[in-house]
């Protein structure tokens, strides 16, 4: 029998965090797949998840405040929802620029990039749900590690590319940007990948 209780609602606070990017990076796929008329709402319905998001890391930490005795060390609860913070102001930013360059389209490279942030977002889905019932945390980690060093590639090669044919200065300007802005939302998951690792290692 516990003295003091757990708090449990920790997870719940994550989970919620992971579901506004993954619907986040789903809802930039499908406009980026339907076109660049698509990016102006698409970039407002992601802006409204971004507050979303904002609003349960401030409840994550007053609760944190608050709390004795918490499911993981609280330094690590504080890193994570930092972490995935992050992730939501990428695809934010990302789609912003987007919206605000005036692509004249979108490329295959962007649509295949926004493609794995979808399965990473997924995977991390996954992965904290695999947490909470402490098993099956590793495959998941490595999974986003994988699709991360796909995106890696898949940039290298796009912005070389760039490099090697666009005569534009300012549109390879703006579309660098993009892919940039795109590759650091897979940074930053498996940086909580990373760090959900070291949680299971530490608790193991």
């Amino acid at each position: 029998m516990r003295l003091l209780p757990r708090q449990e609602k920790f997870f719940s606070y994550l989970q919620e965090q992971v579901a506004y990017i993954e619907d986040a990076a789903t809802i930039l796929l499908a406009a980026m797949k339907d076109g660049v008329a698509a990016l102006a709402s698409a970039a407002e319905r992601i802006a409204i998840l971004e507050r979303k998001g904002d609003e349960v890391i401030h409840r994550t930490f007053t609760k944190l405040n608050q709390t004795f005795i918490t499911p993981i060390d609280p330094e690590d609860i504080h890193s994570i929802s930092s972490s995935l913070d992050d992730i939501l102001d990428c695809i934010e930013e990302a789609a912003h620029r987007m919206h605000a360059y005036r692509l004249d389209e979108v490329t295959v490279p962007m649509t295949e990039i926004a493609e794995r942030l979808v399965r990473c977002a997924k995977a991390l889905s996954q992965a904290f749900h695999a947490l909470e019932k402490r098993d099956g945390v590793l495959e998941h980690c490595i999974e986003i590690n994988r699709l991360e060093d796909e995106t890696d590639q898949i940039t290298r090669r796009a912005i070389a590319d760039l490099f090697a044919g666009e005569r534009d200065p300012i549109r390879l300007t703006k579309l660098k940007e993009i892919y940039d802005m795109l590759e650091l939302a897979t940074d930053a998951c498996e940086d909580v990948a990373d760090e959900l690792q070291g949680v299971v290692v530490k608790n193991s």
